[in-house]
Formats: C-alpha cells, structure tokens, sequence
C-alpha cells in the first residue's frame, strides 16, 4: 500500500531528527554539561529536603528553602576554611613545582631520561600562556557554575513542570512508559549522587588523617583535593593522588613510599569495602560501564568532560536496560536503585 504524503512527510522528518540529536549533541555538549550541572543542584537540593520533610514535616518548599540555606552555609563554611588554609595550598603549590623540577632534573641527567624529556615539556609552555589559559578556564567554569546553580534551583522549585513538559513531547501510547522510565533515571541517579558523596566523605577524610600521620605539610588540603577527585569514579582516585606523592618527593624517599601506600590502601579500603556497601546499598553500576563511558565522552568532548561523565553513563545504563532490555526484550532485568527500594518512584500521570 503506497504512503501518502502525510506519512513521507512524518518519516521524513523522523529521519532527519533522529540524525541531528547527535550532531546537536555534538556541537552543544558544554549545553548538555551546564544541565546536566543543573540537574545534580537540583538533585543535591531533594536530598538535602529529604530529612526537613521526613522528620520535621516540612512542606516541599520550605525543605528546599532549608536546604539551600544548609548547603550554602556548608559551602561558605568550607569556603572559608579554604581561604584560611591559603597558605597551605600555595605551599602544596610550591612544593609540586619544586617536585616537578626534581623530576625534570633526574631525567636530564640519564640518557633515557634525555631521549623522553621532549616529549613530555615543549618550549610553547610560556608562563603568559598558562596565566591566560588557566583565566579563560576559570572564568568559562564560573559561567558555567553559576548557570548549573540557578538552574538547579528552578528544577528543584519545579520539578513537576519540567518533568511533564518533557513527557507530553512523547505520542499518548509512550507517555506513561516515559514517565516511569523518567522516574527509574531519577531514581537511579539520586542514589547513586547520595553514593559518591559518602565515598567522597569518607576518602577525604581517610586521606587527611593519613597525610597527618606520615608528616606531610597542609594534611587538610590534601584531604579536601583528594576527596573532590573522587567524585569522578576510577580516574579521579589516581588524579587526587598526585598532589600528595608530589609534596611527599620534597620531603624524603621515605615519605614518598608511605604516601604512595596510604593512598593504595585508602583506594583498595575504598574500592573493596566501601564501594561495595555504598553500590548494595545505593546503586550498583558496573564497573567497566563507567570505565568506557568515562573514556568514550572524555575522548569525544575533552578532559572536562570527565567532570559528568559518570552521570551521563548512568542515565544512559538506566535507559537502555528499561526501553531495550526489559521493554523490548522482555527480559526481567532489574533497574538499577530499584531493587534498593520497596517502592521505587514514579511519576504521576501528566496533566492534560
């Protein structure tokens, strides 16, 4: 039976919008990051309501008002505490340049160390360059923070219209499916967000009383780097390590080998301890999941891109095992964070 017009015209356009998601996709991916920013304030918000509603009996509003002024105070809290241990930072500073020209200093001195040195430093790398190089990220991150942050917060103070907004884009037949494939991302990526940030907690923490005991100077702010790098799972441990093991080769060998054994303990305590309460617990995410998503987006939009990689992957794990395994398939596969609650979220019937 031929297609009339109406029907070429609607493939068509099928068509031609399911080819440009991905170059938009593509070309707007610091967008997709900003809201995804969004996405994780608005997230941190929720949670941080959670217990004004729960125990207190607040209204959703009031809880958010509440928490927004408990993580401001946290933040400004943490944030002075930074400025106050400035020193310390410029001296982790000093002591990783100085480290650095140790390093750079052995290898000239060694013919292998020679034969690597031009690869790994080039005369391009001007102190003027890195100055502006490292404003023009700054100042590109604080745009992109402050719009994740107020962003965040419309989301969270409207959560039901941008959720149903999304979900009256879908045919009447698909509606209810995406709501509660929506409901089964949300949930999956608030308990795993709840996961990272008890990981986080207790790393820094771990790692500060660690760099205490061996001696190293600014213990706190090791602490603090080493637990932001582990927000982004299986790269950043190795990353937040760095500044320790640098600081460690100012001070002795010996040092240098107790820091780098704290840190290896701190991530196997981590990874098999910690780790696997928080995922039975939370949410469990296979590990090579992460791994290849946080490479495929970091080699496809940057370094910076790390920085979310692990929630994109998440959402799309959670989406893929919902519409393709369970709904297509057929398969009884659980969802991830479902099995973890008695009765798992989902949305209301959008309003017509």
């Amino acid at each position: 039976m031929p297609l009339s017009t109406a029907e070429h015209f609607k493939r068509a356009a099928i068509f031609v919008a399911v080819v440009l998601v991905p170059v938009l996709i593509w070309f707007l991916f610091d967008v997709v990051m900003m809201a995804m920013g969004a996405i994780l304030v608005a997230m941190l918000l929720s949670l941080g309501a959670e217990p004004f509603r729960k125990w207190l009996g607040f209204p959703r509003a009031t809880a958010l008002l509440a928490s927004g002024l408990v993580i401001t105070c946290a933040v400004g809290a943490a944030g002075y505490l930074t400025a106050m241990q400035a020193a310390q930072l410029q001296d982790i500073l000093q002591r990783t340049q100085q480290a650095i020209g140790s390093i750079r200093t052995a290898l000239q001195g060694s013919d292998f160390g020679k034969l690597i040195l031009p690869y790994v430093q080039g005369d391009h790398f001007t102190l003027t360059g890195i100055v502006t190089g490292v404003f023009r990220i700054s100042l590109t991150f604080l745009t992109a923070l402050v719009i994740s942050v107020f962003g965040g917060m419309y989301l969270a103070a409207e959560v039901d219209v941008y959720r149903d907004g999304m979900i009256q884009l879908l045919p009447d037949r698909l509606r209810a499916n995406g709501a509660e494939t929506l409901a089964d991302i949300t949930n999956a990526l608030r308990l795993w967000m709840l996961g990272q940030m008890i990981g986080m907690l207790l790393v820094g923490l771990m790692t500060a009383l660690a760099t205490w005991l061996i001696g190293l100077p600014s213990p706190m702010s090791l602490g603090a780097i080493a637990g932001v790098f582990e927000f982004i799972p299986y790269v950043g441990p190795v990353l937040g390590s760095i500044p320790g093991v640098l600081v460690a080769i100012t001070q002795s060998p010996k040092a240098v080998m107790w820091t780098i054994g704290a840190y290896v303990l701190i991530q196997q305590v981590e990874g098999h301890l910690i780790a696997p309460l928080i995922s039975r617990e939370m949410v469990y995410i296979p590990p090579l999941v992460l791994i290849l998503g946080i490479v495929a987006i970091t080699t496809l939009f940057g370094l910076h891109a790390a920085i979310f990689a692990a929630p994109i992957a998440v959402i799309i794990f959670v989406a893929v095992k919902k519409l393709y395994v369970r709904d297509s398939l057929g398969d009884t596969t659980p969802i991830p964070g479902e099995e973890n609650c008695r009765n798992p979220p989902r949305a209301p019937p959008v309003r017509r």
